[in-house]
């Protein structure tokens, strides 16, 4: 009976808490910022209490905002080979059923990349430049000199320069499943604009996750069933089924939450901040 009792006013506490949370210090909405802060501003109001904004007008000097043409990334880059994920929904490193699927890692020109995201090449997959390990330096060093590998007034905030830096290229159908980081993360927009729904670290008992063995493509593909089957069990969190269907189909808990729900636009930089769950 104690242990019962126990039990229950534990479940009490973590149901009260990210609504305690939220009236403690969480935002209704993600702030907008007219300018860069400085290191001191933005690690005093957003890193220390781990809060998410938006900043305008932060890479309005970037030379990549007039440069990066489809014209421009062809001339520069080109026939190069690159590393491009491909699914056959939009959805990598997601959970599909009763496994967690990853995408097919594609070897290819990036100019025959761009005429799929054109549309000048048909294909019944997606395809999108996600590569994570700073492929910018790595994989796109051509570009480095359109844009800031390294942001001064975030670096001298933390202490240190940015452990990567990563480029990312997709069409519309490209979704990116839930996840979090443990990174403090500066999502700089430069063509186009991205969606984002954020949870708050303290939304975290409400959000389930279990142990799935994944699969990797191998192979090109039309169907999820052409997905090769590896049996290394990883752990994983439920993407699309917590954002992606209707609400009388998501987890009762997931209703408890919260999410803050962005769009962002060119020109425009988000530091979510770790541990938030995208």
């Amino acid at each position: 009976m104690a242990e019962g009792a126990a039990l229950r006013a534990v479940r009490g506490c973590l149901a009260a808490f990210p609504r305690e949370a939220r009236e403690l210090g969480w935002p209704e909405s993600v702030p907008y910022l007219d300018r860069p802060p400085s290191p001191l501003e933005f690690y005093r109001e957003w890193v220390s209490p781990n809060k998410p904004c938006v900043i305008r007008n932060a890479i309005s000097h970037w030379p990549a905002l007039k440069k990066w043409t489809s014209a421009y990334l062809r001339e520069v880059v080109g026939p190069k080979v690159v590393s491009v994920a491909v699914t056959p929904n939009g959805y990598a490193d997601a959970v599909f059923q009763d496994r967690f699927v990853m995408p097919e890692e594609r070897q290819m020109p990036f100019m025959d990349f761009l005429d799929i995201v054109e549309k000048k090449v048909t294909s019944p997959n997606v395809f999108y430049v996600q590569k994570q390990c700073s492929n910018l330096t790595e994989e796109f060093p051509e570009l480095v000199c359109d844009v800031q590998p390294d942001i001064p007034w975030m670096s001298e905030a933390l202490g240190k320069k940015p452990d990567a830096v990563n480029f990312w290229l997709g069409e519309s159908a490209a979704v990116t499943s839930l996840h979090k980081d443990h990174y403090e993360n500066l999502y700089c927009v430069v063509s186009g604009e991205k969606y984002f729904l954020l949870h708050p670290p303290s939304d975290r008992p409400f959000i389930p996750y279990a142990l799935f063995r994944y699969w990797k493509a191998t192979v090109r593909f039309p169907q999820h069933s052409l997905f090769s089957r590896l049996n290394n069990p990883i752990s994983a969190f439920f993407g699309q089924v917590l954002f992606y269907s209707s609400i009388s189909q998501q987890p009762t808990t997931y209703q408890k939450m919260v999410h803050l729900k962005l769009w962002m636009r060119r020109m425009q930089r988000r530091c979510p901040g770790s541990l938030w769950t995208p």
